[in-house]
């Protein structure tokens, strides 16, 4: 079941599952969409169907404006929101909350992880821009190494922000548990995730470790 959801400055949609299974998810959007993109509705759904609560919302660079990129100066903001919308979903019933992001929302989310390691137990990253389309030597993984949260990567072999090679030597600089889910001739909006949303769940559910003897 959906239903808008706006609290505390915090604006999406909420998922509430038919059967909850004790976890809950919150996913954000890349630079140039927001909570309503198809990706993260097609994933979210998926995470619902198997008992997870999941809230897709908008970063505070998107609440302040309907289109356009963010600015840098405005990052330490969106990784604030990040958090914010972890808070608002652990006291709806969930034991564990997982947090996730497609691209810029993937960035923002990791590096608010690695700033505090107990804002999440796992991570869903969606097309991590490892760096600008043409410029491998500007990588974006100076915090990598701070990274104390499990991260699931999910990344299309053909997504020009990074090469499934670039990822897998950047992945090594990151001290917690991560796993690769490569999709085979995929761009970067991972349009083959939208048609079969329920690869990242099985994949995620297969990489956290089950809670209580019940996983998603």
């Amino acid at each position: 079941m959906r239903e808008a959801f706006e609290r505390n400055g915090i604006r999406g949609v909420l998922h509430r599952p038919a059967e909850p299974s004790g976890d809950g998810l919150v996913l954000t959007h890349g630079a140039g969409s927001d909570h309503r993109s198809p990706l993260l509705a097609a994933v979210a759904k998926a995470f619902e169907d198997a008992g997870c609560l999941v809230l897709r919302f908008d970063l505070p660079f998107r609440r302040e404006r309907p289109n356009g990129p963010p600015h840098p100066a405005g990052a330490a903001r969106d990784r604030a929101g990040v958090a914010e919308a972890v808070s608002l979903l652990r006291p709806l019933g969930c034991a564990r909350v997982f947090a996730g992001g497609h691209s810029y929302g993937a960035r923002q989310t990791a590096m608010a992880a690695a700033q505090s390691p107990a804002l999440a137990e796992s991570l869903l990253l969606l097309s991590y821009p490892l760096h600008p389309p043409g410029k491998p030597q500007q990588l974006r993984t100076a915090f990598f190494s701070q990274l104390r949260t499990p991260a699931l990567l999910v990344h299309g072999a053909a997504d020009p922000f990074g090469t499934l090679d670039e990822l897998r030597a950047a992945l090594s600089l990151i001290p917690a548990s991560t796993r690769l889910l490569a999709i085979p001739s995929a761009g970067h909006d991972l349009k083959a995730i939208v048609r079969q949303p329920e690869t990242v769940t099985e994949a995620f559910r297969r990489f956290i470790p089950p809670h209580h003897g019940a996983a998603l």
